[in-house]
C-alpha cells in the first residue's frame, strides 16, 4: 500500500456535513471523498502537477457500477 502524508484538517460542521453526504452518494469514505475532490482541483490547476501513478483519479464503486449496467445502444439495420 502507497504511504500517504497524515495531517490535522479542521472543518466546519456545515461543510463536513455536506462532504460526509456526498461521499455516501459516491460510495467513498469522507476522508477518500476529500481526497478525490482535492485531487480533481489540483489536476485542473495543472494536468502535470502530478506524477502519473498519483494522478490516477478511480471513480467511486457507484459510478463503476453505473457504467456496468449501461448497455451500449443496439445496432440498427436501417439504411
Amino acid at each position: 500500500m502507497k504511504s500517504r502524508k497524515s495531517f490535522l484538517l479542521r472543518l466546519d460542521p456545515a461543510l463536513y456535513e455536506a462532504l460526509d453526504n456526498w461521499a455516501q452518494q459516491e460510495l467513498r469514505s469522507v476522508n477518500g471523498q476529500i481526497e478525490y475532490v482535492l485531487k480533481q482541483a489540483v489536476l485542473a490547476r495543472d494536468r502535470k502537477a502530478l506524477p502519473p501513478d498519483s494522478a490516477d483519479s478511480p471513480q467511486s464503486p457507484a459510478h463503476e457500477a453505473v457504467r456496468d449496467s449501461v448497455q451500449p445502444p443496439a445496432a440498427s439495420n436501417e439504411a
